[in-house]
């Protein structure tokens, strides 16, 4: 198949065309900046640079690209804006599903996240309703997420993948990253809050499988939610940082979230089915 994979620079991009490649495929790279076009094309991908808030450029490349899929793994998180990442989810895939229609694309599949549900007491399922609720400025990432996740369902065949927390290679949780550094210096607490965690690999081994799953929403996360009581010691034990200190008490929304469906639908297995392990073994 031709693939067009917008945001192929990315953390989950950069993994996920090489397997796209291995398996056969035609892979379009669509990237920001004229210096990431050498890392895409080495890896045996046609390089495009686009900016995805310009809807007229992606509307002409798209329907001179022609793919058969479209993969949307476009954020901006580098800066830590929630507002800014919103404004790629909303605009940014407007454009990008719009000019899919344009050019006949049959099916795309989508990032989105698994940390939007409603408050509630055990790990969210993909029928638990989205907060739209929430307060500022979480209320800001909800926003997006809907409009992202509607927008995708325009598609004649979508698979939207909410993913959990990313850890791993190039993440915010790698020993360089910015959750590392905070941990490090102890600048973060472990509290009562649930979450889910997929490793960045299993992330962009969803996306390359996603290719035959039926249309629907998928919660890509590891096998064992956990609370930050549990899971922050031992991270920061493996990154080789000061124990945490204890905060009781969460959001009413760290709920964690469920993969079943994923599992027992599409046959997902991940390769690090717990942070338990997958902490370790991606610090060393």
């Amino acid at each position: 198949m031709k693939i067009f994979v917008a945001g192929a620079s990315g953390v989950i991009g950069r993994l996920l065309l090489p397997q796209l490649i291995q398996a056969g495929h035609e892979v379009i790279g669509m990237i920001r900046k004229e210096e990431q076009r050498e890392a895409i094309e080495q890896l045996g991908a046609k390089a495009i640079i686009a900016d995805v808030f310009d809807r007229e450029q992606m509307v002409n490349i798209l329907t001179q690209v022609k793919p058969d899929v479209v993969i949307h793994q476009l954020t901006s998180l580098s800066q830590g804006s929630s507002a800014e990442n919103a404004r790629i989810r909303i605009e940014g895939t407007r454009n990008l599903v719009d000019a899919a229609k344009q050019a006949k694309v049959q099916k795309i599949i989508a990032q989105s996240i698994s940390w939007a549900y409603e408050p509630g007491t055990t790990p969210a399922t993909e029928e638990t309703a989205l907060d739209m609720d929430a307060p500022m400025p979480r209320h800001t990432t909800i926003h997006g997420v809907l409009a992202l996740e509607e927008a995708v369902k325009e598609m004649p065949a979508y698979v939207i993948l909410r993913y959990g927390t990313l850890y791993g290679p190039a993440t915010w949780y790698a020993k360089n990253g910015d959750i590392a550094e905070k941990i490090s210096n102890k600048e973060v607490k472990a509290t009562d809050g649930v979450s889910s965690f997929v490793h960045v690999e299993d992330a962009a081994n969803a996306a390359l499988l996603a290719l035959n799953w039926p249309t629907g929403t998928y919660n890509i996360v590891d096998d064992e939610p956990a609370k930050g009581i549990d899971w922050l010691p031992l991270y920061a034990q493996a990154l080789g940082a000061p124990a945490p200190d204890i905060q009781s008490g969460a959001s009413p929304w760290e709920r964690g979230a469920s993969n079943r469906k994923a599992k027992n639908e599409c046959g997902w297995i991940p390769q690090y089915p717990t942070w338990r392990t997958g902490f370790s073994k991606s610090l060393r």
